[in-house]
């Protein structure tokens, strides 16, 4: 019944709306809740501009994913190819934009909001909330980083059990340089979720958050490499 609900979902993206290109993902982890719950699925514009306070499906720059994903079989990728996600699809993730270009990120000032060229942000209308109705910190992890050019600076709703960025910011690339794996490509975004499709009780329009608009940009041009304060930083 759920794959007849998913493909019947995938027709209405792929031939019932013609004015964007999309594709459905799966949310693989609990890293974007509560706006995201593990296994709801996602449609991707893949050919909209997206912005910060976005969430992004993107390609794994590099070391993200702790465990390899099996290569899809036939009837996986039959089911891709017409853009219903599978739990082989290898290598996504969904996270939300922080930092574009050239912005200067810092955790934390002293009312402990998460900072974006020196505008604090209210995190309140997406950052997880526990148990107790109380919102989780915006990050344990400190941090001043400016976001390279081509890249993005990522992190996901529920800080607490999201690998996102900050946990990047020590690891080695492939040139050796330290703490560049943080900081994604934005060869490597699919585009921006706008909107959740099953299940059905959970569907529902994705917005971005309002607080993003009034967020400055920035004064100088974005860096050819990271600036990470204090070197070495991880979760």
């Amino acid at each position: 019944k759920e794959l007849a609900i998913v493909l019947v979902g995938a027709v209405i993206v792929s031939s019932g709306l013609p004015a964007f290109v999309g594709q459905m993902f799966i949310i693989p982890s609990e890293s974007m809740e509560n706006t995201l719950l593990m296994g709801d699925r996602v449609v991707v514009q893949k050919i909209s501009d997206f912005d910060r306070g976005d969430a992004v499906v993107f390609r794994d720059p590099g070391g993200w994913l702790s465990e390899p994903v099996a290569d899809p079989g036939p009837f996986d990728r039959a089911l891709e190819f017409i853009g219903v996600p599978t739990q082989s699809t290898p290598g996504h993730l969904i996270k939300r934009v922080i930092g574009l270009p050239g912005d200067t990120l810092e955790c934390c000032d002293d009312n402990n909001r998460l900072t974006v060229n020196g505008y604090s942000l209210d995190e309140s209308a997406y950052l997880y909330v526990d148990s107790d109705d109380v919102p989780i910190n915006p990050s344990d992890v400190r941090f001043k980083v400016v976001v390279p050019a081509d890249r993005l600076f990522v992190m996901g709703d529920h800080r607490d059990v999201s690998a996102d960025s900050r946990c990047h910011l020590a690891d080695l690339s492939s040139n050796g340089r330290k703490g560049e794996v943080a900081f994604v490509p934005i060869e490597n975004v699919v585009g921006p979720a706008f909107a959740i499709a099953a299940p059905f009780d959970r569907t529902s329009r994705l917005r971005r958050p309002a607080v993003f608009d009034d967020v400055p940009d920035p004064t100088e041009p974005a860096p050819s490499r990271a600036v990470i304060e204090p070197e070495g930083v991880s979760c």
